[in-house]
């Protein structure tokens, strides 16, 4: 009897260790969540948010010119409800993985089919529906990452950067 309480009570410590291990909230990058309607479209971004931690993001951290998850942890995710238009560009409706590439003077914005994989390390070109291009500028400092959605426009903030994203 002892023999079978110990080893149940084995049992249940490590399911609770790893239960708290899946409670993505407590992770360095906690999840985040922005939604609203633009136009007819309801639009959400999901994302991990991390946290500058007094480092150099921008060809740091974040290296240029290469495809970033746009966020820790699983790739950003950006769904639509109709079609729309990205600085212009047609979007169907759906759900995407959403990936930059950031450079120096202007960034490559990805809209990837893959909606549902871990950070850029599976990402693949061949699956983007739609890239554009956006101009980033100057903010006030955004200690963690954000999205924002100010009337017709997607807004990308971390650090001093601000990368808006026009939606018709």
């Amino acid at each position: 009897m002892t023999h079978s309480l110990l080893t149940l009570t084995m049992i249940l410590a490590i399911s609770v260790v790893a239960g708290a291990q899946d409670n993505k909230a407590d992770r360095p990058s906690p999840p985040a969540e922005v939604s609203a309607t633009i136009g007819e479209a309801n639009i959400t971004i999901s994302y991990s948010s991390p946290a500058v931690k007094d480092r150099k993001v921008w060809g740091g951290l974040v290296p240029y010119e290469k495809v970033w998850r746009t966020g820790a942890n699983e790739a950003t995710v950006f769904e639509t409800s109709a079609d729309i238009k990205v600085n212009g560009s047609d979007l169907p409706a759906g759900k995407y993985g959403l990936f930059t590439i950031p450079g120096e003077e202007t960034w490559t914005v990805v809209f990837n089919s893959v909606s549902d994989q871990w950070g850029s390390y599976n990402y693949n070109s061949s699956k983007d529906v739609l890239r554009v291009t956006a101009t980033p500028g100057e903010s006030a400092f955004q200690e963690r990452m954000r999205f924002v959605i100010e009337g017709d426009q997607v807004v990308f903030e971390w650090e001093r950067l601000r990368l808006p994203l026009t939606i018709k």
